[in-house]
């Protein structure tokens, strides 16, 4: 079979260059780019007679799939709203990702959000370079009480973190799982989570169910004190109600890693112009050990695909 990556994994060449020379010796082909294609048409180029397309987060259209005779589409990301699954599916093209990946990553991003706002980072900044008068006194995050929207692997891994600081933690997820309870947290309504929690963390998929999960209406019940993170999806949360509410004073503040878009956010984006907000640049999940974990899983789900076999599978 030929296999094409089409974006790069960001790992050193030589794991790249290992996986090639394994794939040749059995027999297969393996082609590979440094830099993402600019266009579909780019793309359908370069997949020109490839089996198996691995990508990132860069989107994969309905057009791509329909000028590619692919039987698997490789994805080296958890998140796969950006391809065109459904499709993929109907064409019985196989589609797997990378779930698991940057757990840890994204988990850590959290904690380093809740800490940069409840500590004043920016504020002890411009004290430091701006000669402000910021009020530093700042809060621990121990023995506050921590609400988490989606008890999947990333969720987990965020509670564990929490509980390590002493966090008293409270969830949502439509599904309640023995071991997230077996951690000492509390299932509760979703509602009761935004009233009652002293910092939000979101860790939901984006589909159709959870576009817009968090709407005016649910953005409302949160406390004035309260803190929310969002480092799983930009459209989950009514993005232009929230920057409403932090000009207003109505939510404490936000620390935000993904948007209704990628970056760069344009000049008029709410978000970008609200008062209280950390942003990062889409980078939870972007660490070398996360890259490292991912480029082993998709080159897994590779080898274990041409045995026979099948993992990772997203319907």
């Amino acid at each position: 079979m030929k296999i094409t990556l089409i974006d790069p994994l960001n790992v050193d060449d030589s794991i790249i260059v290992s996986h090639k020379n394994k794939l040749e010796e059995k027999g297969h082909e393996f082609d590979y780019y440094k830099e993402s294609a600019k266009s579909d048409q780019e793309i359908i180029k370069r997949l020109k007679d490839s089996d198996i397309a691995v990508i990132t987060n860069k989107k994969f259209s309905k057009e791509v799939i329909e000028n590619t005779n692919l039987k698997l589409i490789d994805v080296a990301f958890t998140g796969t709203d950006h391809v065109a699954v459904d499709f993929a599916n109907e064409k019985g093209i196989v589609v797997e990702n990378a779930s698991g990946y940057s757990d840890q990553s994204v988990a850590e991003l959290v904690i380093g959000l809740a800490i940069d706002i409840m500590r004043k980072f920016d504020e002890n900044r411009e004290n430091i370079f701006e000669n402000k008068n910021h009020f530093l006194l700042g809060d621990t995050l121990k023995s506050k009480k921590i609400g988490i929207i989606g008890t999947g692997n990333i969720g987990k891994r965020t509670i564990e973190l929490f509980k390590a600081f002493g966090c008293e933690i409270i969830a949502y997820s439509r599904t309640q799982k023995e071991e997230i309870k077996n951690l000492g947290v509390k299932y509760v309504q979703l509602d009761q989570l935004l009233k009652e929690a002293d910092i939000i963390s979101i860790h939901l998929p984006l589909n159709s169910h959870t576009k817009g999960f968090l709407s005016k209406e649910k953005l409302d019940l949160i406390r004035d004190d309260a803190i929310l993170i969002n480092c799983a999806r930009g459209p989950i949360i009514d993005n232009d109600h929230l920057a409403k509410l932090l000009n207003e004073g109505k939510i404490r503040a936000a620390g935000i890693d993904v948007f209704d878009m990628e970056p760069p956010l344009d000049s008029n984006y709410p978000l970008r112009n609200a008062k209280n907000v950390v942003l990062t640049n889409h980078v939870a999940f972007f660490t070398n050990e996360a890259m490292e974990n991912r480029a082993e899983i998709v080159f897994d789900n590779i080898y274990k695909f041409l045995d026979g076999s099948l993992q990772n599978v997203v319907k």
